[in-house]
């Protein structure tokens, strides 16, 4: 049974291979000549990207990063994911001024869709205008002054329920 499990999923690499041989690499190649050119990186390992070069201090090792491959921007694979390090002052703001739209808003994550409802709720819906009146309608009929002490009472409770467990076998 155990060999099983190791050579299913092997098997459903190798038809997915198959299938997407020759046409996907050149579907591939074309996206690469397509894309801008990529800020330069240190060399990479398989899986993990460049967390082996990041140490203890994550600070000091994105420093030294930056010194050696370049002063103002660079691309690290944290696992998988392609980050974008912008490690100078200038550059930040280059790149904040002209993408903080892009910043403004959280990744999409399948999490998201499927447990909050297409991620419709504040925390995690995208920027954009629904975003912006979800904000609005929380911060003005949730968050006033008015409503905030409305739920005083309640707050209390529950913080003595907490702090004083006891205190509610006594009453």
């Amino acid at each position: 049974m155990a060999w099983f499990l190791l050579l299913f999923p092997l098997s459903l690499l190798f038809v997915h291979y198959w299938f997407t041989g020759k046409t996907g690499k050149k579907q591939q190649q074309q996206q690469r000549e397509d894309r801008l050119p990529l800020p330069p990186s240190p060399p990479s390992l398989p899986f993990i990207g460049h967390l082996h070069l990041i140490g203890a201090l994550p600070h000091v090792s994105l420093r030294g990063l930056a010194r050696r491959h370049g002063p103002d921007v660079m691309l690290l694979r944290l696992g998988v994911v392609p980050t974008f390090v912008v490690s100078s002052p200038r550059a930040a703001e280059a790149v904040l001024r002209t993408h903080d739209h892009v910043m403004a808003s959280r990744p999409r994550s399948l999490v998201n869709d499927i447990i909050m409802y297409g991620a419709s709720d504040v925390a995690f819906a995208p920027y954009g205008e629904y975003w912006r009146q979800a904000r609005k309608l929380a911060t003005t009929h949730m968050l006033s002054a008015k409503k905030v002490r409305s739920f005083r009472g309640t707050i209390m409770d529950e913080v003595i329920l907490v702090v004083f467990p006891r205190l509610t076998e006594i009453m």
